[in-house]
């Protein structure tokens, strides 16, 4: 694959760009700060299982759409009932957590570099107004962003993805799906696009069975593979 036969990169957010596990761990230290370390781990497991849970339920049909701000606050009560805290605005400070996410060391410095050549479009399950804070919070870079809100689903849902095709005004095949995820990469083939599976200790590794056109230690490496493969087309 050369770079020529890319038009845009389209990036996955949550665990690809920034470490959300440690932004929700961040939130339940302030929610409650007695709890040790193995507290919090409970309670992220809670908070994530939560999340995925209604969002599959999205997914199945089984509950009308709502966007992440009110899963958050749905998981942010769960976990604040858990631990034992009862204050409101702990509580409401603990559901905005979702929006103070670190981004990986190389993540800024990478998407900069890949924004010289190519236009970066961010597709989230994140709300758009959690987009807004957590991009400003993390320093994030985009062309465009697109959260799965604008579509009334989340993804692995089809109709996510098909947010960047269109907006791209490009053909699927000329777009690069990169995530952390193999579930997210899976999907997005379905559709037609390439892809990029970057490694993250918080993402879904690919099984054998997975067949990405890249596979990359993180956004640096992507970069030097699709400069790499231009040169060589050239």
């Amino acid at each position: 694959m050369s770079e020529s036969e890319i038009d845009a990169l389209v990036f996955d957010v949550l665990g690809t760009l920034v470490d959300e596990p440690a932004g929700i761990r961040a939130g339940m230290r302030a929610l409650a700060p007695s709890l040790d370390a193995s507290g919090i781990e409970e309670l992220l497991v809670l908070w994530q299982q939560h999340i995925e849970g209604e969002q599959r339920r999205v997914l199945d049909g089984a509950r009308p759409y709502l966007a992440s701000d009110a899963l958050d606050r749905e998981a942010a009560r769960l976990v604040a009932d858990a631990a034992g805290v009862d204050d409101p605005a702990a509580v409401a400070a603990m559901a905005l957590s979702g929006r103070r996410l670190p981004p990986w060391p190389d993540t800024v410095a990478g998407l900069a570099r890949l924004a010289e050549r190519f236009p970066l479009i961010g597709l989230s399950n994140a709300s758009r107004t959690a987009l807004l804070g957590l991009n400003a919070h993390a320093g994030l870079r985009w062309h465009q962003v697109l959260s799965a809100e604008d579509a009334r689903t989340y993804k692995p849902d089809p109709a996510v993805y098909r947010l960047a095709v269109t907006v791209s005004g490009r053909p699927p095949e000329r777009l690069l799906m990169v995530a952390a995820h193999a579930w997210d990469l899976r999907a997005a083939q379905g559709l037609g696009l390439r892809t990029a599976y970057v490694s993250r200790p918080v993402g879904d590794p690919p099984t054998s069975a997975d067949r990405f056109d890249l596979y990359a230690d993180d956004l640096a490496d992507l970069a030097d593979q699709l400069d790499k493969a231009d040169g060589l087309s050239g």
